[in-house]
């Protein structure tokens, strides 16, 4: 399995691999702990393994850093739980987020150290950028953990919203997260972060958010 594991890494950066017992996850999870390239996603048996490239990471800390930035400027309370491991065993589900955020449990979880589903509340939003495929379908994993808000985002830095609804993920043209915020707003302003100076971007950023963000 090892050599199957490592071949499939080298070209799609990401394996899924059946029949995988939760002890094992748990293990894998254990044994990555001081390594930061390597994200785990795990569904009913099923794991994937994935390899972060540059590109992922770079289009993850824009779409992090701009929902942050679009946060503050709405004068918004979030609290950052980055990759956090999220799992619960009783529902053989568990996930490393992109990038995660909590907002109306912000205060609840700020100076907690640990995230234990069991008694805390998951993430209210998570980031997840996919750029290659094969690619394990994480929304029935959201939707199991009580994610109530999925921000999508392609490899042509198109970002896509999606609200849970009734144990569902439906398409969104507006954040429910950020009142007023749209994903043709959000695509526009991380797609010129991959062309303009940083400081150039962050006073766009700011600029853009006292306009109406709808009119994009």
């Amino acid at each position: 399995m090892a050599t199957v594991l490592e071949s499939t890494v080298q070209a799609e950066q990401k394996v899924i691999l059946p029949s995988v017992t939760w002890e094992t996850y748990e293990r894998l999870l254990n044994e990555h702990l001081a390594t930061s390239n390597t994200r785990f996603t795990y569904d009913q048996g099923r794991l994937e393994i994935m390899v972060l490239s540059f590109e992922h990471e770079t289009l993850k800390h824009n779409l992090a850093l701009l929902f942050e930035l679009l946060a503050g400027e709405l004068e918004i309370d979030v609290v950052g739980a980055g990759s956090t491991t999220f799992r619960r065993e009783d529902k053989a589900k568990g996930f490393e987020p992109d990038a995660s955020f909590y907002l109306t449990n912000a205060e609840r979880v700020r100076t907690l150290k640990q995230i234990d589903l069991t008694t805390d509340p998951p993430p209210e939003l998570v980031i997840e950028i996919d750029i290659s495929h094969p690619s394990l379908n994480k929304f029935p994993i959201f939707a199991a953990l009580g994610v109530l808000e999925v921000w999508r985002c392609d490899a042509a830095a198109q970002v896509r919203f999606f609200r849970l609804s009734a144990g569902n993920y439906v398409a969104a043209e507006e954040s429910a997260a950020l009142p007023g915020v749209t994903g043709a707003f959000v695509s526009r302003l991380l797609a010129v972060s991959q062309t303009m100076k940083r400081t150039d971007w962050l006073r766009l950023v700011r600029e853009s958010v006292k306009q109406p963000a709808k009119d994009e």
